[in-house]
Parts: structure tokens; sequence; C-alpha cells
């Protein structure tokens, strides 16, 4: 009978820095970011929105071959979540420069995002699972709140096109707020399960 954890558990033997999928992670991150200083530079919204879906389509093309190649790895999962945010943080920026009064809600989202959401991602390491979209194996509810399918998309794209599409900051900085409240509870529920620490490696004798 095939393990089933062997699809979602770290395998120390493929963990490398080079693999199809961060090659996808690195040339969409360096395109995104220069489509972003393109726009802000020319003072062009149309140049951060194609940054930003830029972004978002290569975020889904590069685990979608991590997951189709099997070549998904914990450091792969970890430069993903830096590029994420550089990439965010280059659209949200830029587009707070262009339009002034998005300052306070994206600030609050990029609290949120950049400090938080950071912290919670990468509590995946203490445990032997790949990446974050795999830590239902450690909490379920941890999981359907932070990195489901559903979750991800209010975090992240549905924001900016709030944004983008309805120009209210008012309702931009509620729902920001929203966002920061429900990852401090997840926050929460995280240092309530803990944070395996490992054992010491034995001293060699002699």
């Amino acid at each position: 009978m095939p393990d089933a954890t062997r699809a979602t558990h770290a395998d120390p033997a493929v963990e490398r820095l080079w693999t199809g999928a961060t090659v996808i992670t690195f040339v969409r991150t360096i395109a995104s970011f220069t489509l972003c200083l393109v726009g802000l530079w020319q003072e062009e919204l149309t140049w951060l929105v194609v940054g930003l879906g830029v972004y978002w389509i290569g975020d889904m093309a590069d685990g979608a071959y991590a997951r189709l190649r099997d070549c998904e790895t914990r450091i792969g999962g970890v430069i993903d979540m830096l590029c994420d945010r550089l990439n965010c943080a280059a659209f949200y920026l830029c587009f707070a420069a262009l339009e002034h009064e998005m300052i306070l809600p994206v600030a609050v989202y990029l609290f949120e995002f950049l400090v938080i959401d950071f912290f919670l991602s990468l509590a995946f390491l203490a445990w032997p699972i790949r990446s974050p979209n795999y830590f239902y194996e450690i909490d379920q509810r941890i999981y359907t709140w932070n990195w489901s399918k559903p979750a991800k998309a209010v975090n992240s794209s549905l924001f900016a096109v709030l944004l983008l599409v309805t120009g209210w900051w008012e309702l931009g900085l509620v729902i920001a707020i929203g966002l920061v409240v429900l990852k401090c509870v997840s926050l929460r529920w995280l240092l309530q399960l803990g944070l395996p620490v490992p054992e010491r490696a034995a001293q060699p004798t002699g």
C-alpha cells in the first residue's frame, strides 16, 4: 500500500535550489518587479496591473509545475514566499505612490502580509512537510484560514482587485484590518500548538 504522506512530506535527498519551479519563480519575480517599476516611472497604473498579473500567473505556474513534475521542495517553498512578498510590496508601494489615498489600507495590508503572514507561512519548516499547502496534516483549522484556496484568494488577489475596481480606500482599510485580526488569531492558534524544536545533535566524542 503506498505511503499517503510521501507526496506531502519533505525528502532531504531531493532538496536543491535549482528546479524548473524555482526558475519560473525567479523569472516571474524579475518580470513583475520590473513592470511595477516601469509603472511607477511612467506614472501609469496599467503597467502595475500587468505586473500584478504576471506575479499571479507566475505564482500559480511555479506551484503547478512543482506538483506536476514532483520537484516541490522546502527550499523552493521558502524562495516562493520571499519572491511573493517582493512582488507584492513592489505592486502595493508603487500603487500607493500613484494613488495617495490608498496609503493607509496598503500600509496595514503590507504589515499583515509581510510580517504576520510571513511568520505563519515559515512555521511549516518546524514540521517535515514540503510547504504550507500541506499544513492540514498539522492543524486543519490554521490551514483552512490561511492556505486553503479560498483563504489564499482573499488574502492576495481579492484585496488588490477590490482596491483597483472600487477605489474605496475606506473599505480597503476595513478589510485590511480584518485580515490583520484573522492572522493574529491564526498566530495565537499556532503558538498554542507550539513549534517543535529539533533535538540537539549529539556531540562527537573523543
